[in-house]
């Protein structure tokens, strides 16, 4: 099994997007063009890994690991279904708009929640390196 790490791997990507961006300025556009990767790339970036994690093609070791080949073992009486939801997802939609697509292409809804508590996408956010972590009330200082 091949174990990786979204955020090591993503080091990669970004500074293939560094190189690429700065070639064609002429010169090195630094940590500026590597957060405008993270602002631009980030969440499909996450959510592409996140699919290869549930499909057990890779597993990377910040997602969930009872989550790994999961679409291997559920869903196989549904298949369309769930790739229709699954490319709404890895183009950036949530669960909400999964729903709203459900509805208005009259899709019975039980199954699509099903999946879509099944996928629990919101459980598999996970920050970028560059996020700090929202202070606790325990870290401000009173005056």
């Amino acid at each position: 099994m091949v174990m990786k790490s979204v955020h090591r791997e993503c080091i990669e990507e970004e500074n293939k997007y560094r190189w690429i961006e700065s070639e064609k300025a002429g010169y090195d556009l630094g940590e500026g063009c590597v957060r405008k990767w993270v602002k631009d790339h980030w969440t499909g970036y996450l959510r592409a890994r996140w699919v290869e994690h549930l499909q057990g093609k890779c597993f990377w070791i910040e997602l969930a690991g009872r989550d790994f080949g999961l679409l291997l073992r559920e869903f196989q009486s549904q298949q369309q279904l769930l790739n229709d939801i699954l490319n709404r997802l890895k183009d950036g939609a949530e669960n909400l708009g999964v729903i709203d697509w459900a509805l208005a292409n009259n899709i019975p809804l039980g199954p699509v929640y099903e999946i879509l508590e099944a996928l629990d996408i919101n459980s598999q956010r996970l920050a970028h390196r560059f996020d700090s972590p929202a202070p606790s009330q325990f870290d401000k200082r009173s005056a």
